[in-house]
């Protein structure tokens, strides 16, 4: 991604793997931190490269919002938070709509988020009432199903770099607000029943929502903004978080609710699906609810850059699911989501092996949405049947250009499949 050699080897990346372990770089995936550096440095040089120029050169925005939010997390719970605006006026809501993007080339998916200016006002999120200026007004905003003109005023010129994200979908410039005005709305009363309801609990307003047929972008929006929940309890949640957690709940409950205890299927299934540089490879065995999501990603891939081998890694669950927060962060629940979508639409529950291998044509990170939907994508292709485990992974191996037993090696459930004897065999 950096041909570069003198800015690459200023990245001073030192932990990375051997087939089958988690690398540092992938486990955190610049979120976490876990290198110890204040900053991940591969972001942060990556920001200085991609940084968007002569962009703004007002202290006034004027656009349709589509509308957008952003909630941050570094010193939370006092965190900036704001409105994203582009200097577009009419129907913006593609570029906040990420179920819409697939087949869009990472050229067009930049497009719609490089041009979304980020206003911000610090908040203290577990009292946001605290900043009337500005919260109640972000959150009117939100409660719209449609694109909501609206006026940011800056301190100064909106700068900075462009965001560059595996959870978040990319962003462009931002600045300190000093004024907002959002034009009038049309919201979506489906949404504001859930926000009036002081008594409904969080968890069931966002199923009720998604069961409703909300997209699941725009329950990840509203929920950030602290719009459900009991009424003495409602928090905002940095966006980050609220991605995850969402695509969490509806997971666990399609599972628990849909999924568990009906028929498993009876065959082995392979579902496929490619884009931008990605390779989506699902494989369904017949057993009861367990999951497991692998990524492998290629040197000179973003959380690969400078290593020699591939790196891969991966974490799973078993039928009555995971008490810890997945090694491998949000994109873990994002595909368990799509799968838990798929098997409750069969009425059918199966074991689920997703895998990913990212090539070096994947150029940067674009949000876990690609994972989502992608997977989703993959599930309404034509599938392949197979009578075997053997038969199917046979099949995979030529799917792959990486080698199938470095697979099976990083896999906790390909391995209990093909090695743990079963009772039911002396049966």
């Amino acid at each position: 991604m950096i041909n570069k050699s003198e800015v690459a080897g200023d990245l001073n990346i030192d932990s990375y793997t051997t087939l089958g372990v988690k690398a540092t770089c992938l486990a955190c995936r610049g979120g976490r931190l876990l290198c110890g550096k204040f900053q991940c440095p591969i972001l942060l040089r990556l920001y200085s490269f991609l940084k968007v120029k002569d962009v703004f050169h007002s202290k006034r925005v004027f656009g349709s919002s589509p509308p957008g939010a952003f909630v941050g997390r570094m010193g939370y719970p006092h965190v900036y938070a704001g409105p994203l605006v582009p200097p577009v006026v009419g129907d913006t809501s593609l570029f906040n709509m990420p179920e819409k993007w697939l087949g869009k080339s990472v050229d067009e998916i930049v497009d719609f988020r490089t041009n979304l200016i980020r206003g911000k006002f610090i908040v203290n999120v577990k009292k946001p009432s605290k900043n009337q200026r500005f919260a109640r007004t972000l959150l009117e905003m939100a409660l719209s199903k449609a694109s909501v003109d609206t006026e940011l005023t800056f301190r100064k010129n909106p700068r900075g770099g462009f965001l560059l994200d595996n959870t978040l979908q990319p962003m462009g410039p931002s600045g300190m607000l000093t004024g907002m005005t959002a034009g009038a709305s049309k919201t979506d009363f489906v949404v504001e029943k859930a926000y009036a309801d002081g008594d409904l609990k969080a968890e069931d307003a966002v199923l009720d929502l998604y069961l409703n047929g909300l997209p699941v972008s725009r329950i990840q929006r509203v929920f950030s903004l602290g719009a459900f929940g009991l009424k003495e309890r409602r928090r905002m949640v940095p966006t980050r978080w609220s991605i995850t957690a969402i695509d969490s709940i509806l997971s666990r409950r399609l599972i628990e609710d849909k999924v568990k205890g009906k028929r498993m299927i009876n065959e082995h299934r392979v579902y496929e699906f490619n884009y931008l540089g990605n390779r989506f490879v699902i494989l369904l065995i017949p057993s009861s609810w367990r999951y497991e999501w692998i990524e492998a990603w290629y040197p000179g891939t973003t959380w690969n850059p400078q290593g020699r081998r591939v790196s891969m890694g991966g974490d799973w669950e078993g039928y009555n699911g995971r008490t810890t927060y997945a090694s491998i962060g949000g994109c873990y629940y994002s595909v368990r989501l799509a799968a838990a979508e798929f098997l409750s639409q069969e009425n059918r529950q199966a074991g689920v092996i997703a895998m990913r291998e990212i090539h070096p044509s994947f150029t940067m990170p674009l949000g876990v949405w690609i994972n989502r939907e992608s997977i989703r994508a993959a599930f309404k292709q034509k599938m392949r049947k197979f009578d075997t485990l053997r038969e199917a992974i046979s099949y995979i191996k030529s799917r792959f250009t990486i080698a199938m037993d470095a697979w099976i090696e990083a896999s906790s459930l390909l391995k209990d499949a093909l090695y743990q004897e079963r009772i039911i065999k002396y049966f």
